[in-house]
């Protein structure tokens, strides 16, 4: 066992990767010389090689255009956005072609290729580089998306993403690289995609998060705790294909729901995650469920984000509402 950042777990799941599988190939903006703008690929490329892990040119395009075409060829090509807000000019690379390649060819081809991005904000950042448009990617089939909130699952799930026989869009909190160090297992292992987990159970209220998110749910979670109030804490991991039995089992057991996200509120994960339980246990249900999200506005620049950002504070004021309704 050994102990990480969710950063270096992600190191650690390419590092895995390129060492199990030769058509494995890892590549992006200044991410073989200079390991990445976080220091995700550090060393992969003196490692393995520079036909294993490689810089490319600045073409967002480009980058998932070409990995469509390596993963048609037979190669797994990992490809890093530097920041999900720069991943537009690659969109329809990744709608167009790579979600429906699969259905396009009646199954013939396959593409296990993997989209990589840091993503969300509360750091001081520009617009692009805080964004969390997650339920963007969670709308078009054929896609799957992940988001760790830890060490132990940003490796576990990387490297399912990079065995997965179809493309997946993995999402880095990278508010979350550099928190608390975790102990992870020294030899590779997977986590299943599509699997949510139960941080901790209790029954008064459900509460769902994801990503950078988890850290203020947990801090909300421990202040409700202190005050007698179990709330059952699930950490979703995958948007799509999310795990609709770990929400219902939950809720049809606490009978109260609060989900959250960093993105915009509209059309997002808590909408379509209240909308299954509304559908499916609105009978069980003794209070309204509650979303905590982001605004439906640009991200403000630095000296504004908090007004925009999320904290724990907001958490709790929902979790008390919904329980006390």
């Amino acid at each position: 066992m050994k102990s990480a950042t969710l950063l270096g777990a992600v190191n650690t799941a390419l590092a895995d990767a390129l060492e199990e599988d030769d058509a494995v190939v890892v590549y992006g903006e200044d991410i073989g010389v200079n390991g990445g703008v976080f220091q995700a690929t550090a060393g992969l490329q003196s490692r393995f090689g520079k036909r294993r892990c490689f810089d490319s040119p600045i073409a967002e395009s480009g980058l998932v255009g070409t990995a469509v075409g390596m993963a048609m060829a037979g190669l797994k090509p990992v490809v890093e956005i530097q920041f999900s807000g720069f991943v537009w000019p690659a969109f329809n690379q990744i709608v167009c072609h790579a979600a429906r390649t699969r259905n396009r060819s009646r199954a013939a081809l396959t593409l296990p290729l993997v989209v990589r991005m840091p993503y969300g904000g509360n750091l001081k950042a520009l617009e692009h580089h805080v964004e969390s448009m997650e339920a963007t990617f969670g709308h078009v089939p054929g896609l799957k998306v992940v988001i760790p909130s830890t060490p132990h699952d940003a490796r576990g799930l990387l490297l399912a993403a990079i065995r997965d026989p179809d493309p997946v869009i993995y999402m880095e909190p990278k508010r979350s690289y550099h928190s608390p160090q975790q102990t992870i297992p020294d030899t590779p292992y997977v986590l299943p995609i599509g699997r949510a987990r139960v941080e901790q159970e209790g029954d008064a209220v459900t509460l769902i998060a994801y990503g950078a998110m988890m850290r203020e749910a947990r801090t909300a979670t421990a202040w409700f705790r202190r005050q007698g109030v179990a709330v059952e804490l699930i950490d979703l991991r995958t948007i799509y294909p999310y795990d609709c039995d770990a929400v219902l089992d939950s809720v049809r057991k606490t009978g109260r729901l609060v989900v959250v996200h960093e993105g915009p509120r509209s059309f997002g994960v808590a909408a379509e995650l209240i909308a299954l339980v509304t559908e499916e246990l609105f009978m069980h249900l003794d209070a309204p469920p509650r979303r905590v999200t982001g605004s439906d506005a640009v991200i403000p620049l630095p000296a504004a984000e908090q007004f925009y950002f999320l904290t724990a504070e907001h958490i709790v004021d929902a979790v008390r509402e919904t329980v006390e309704f």
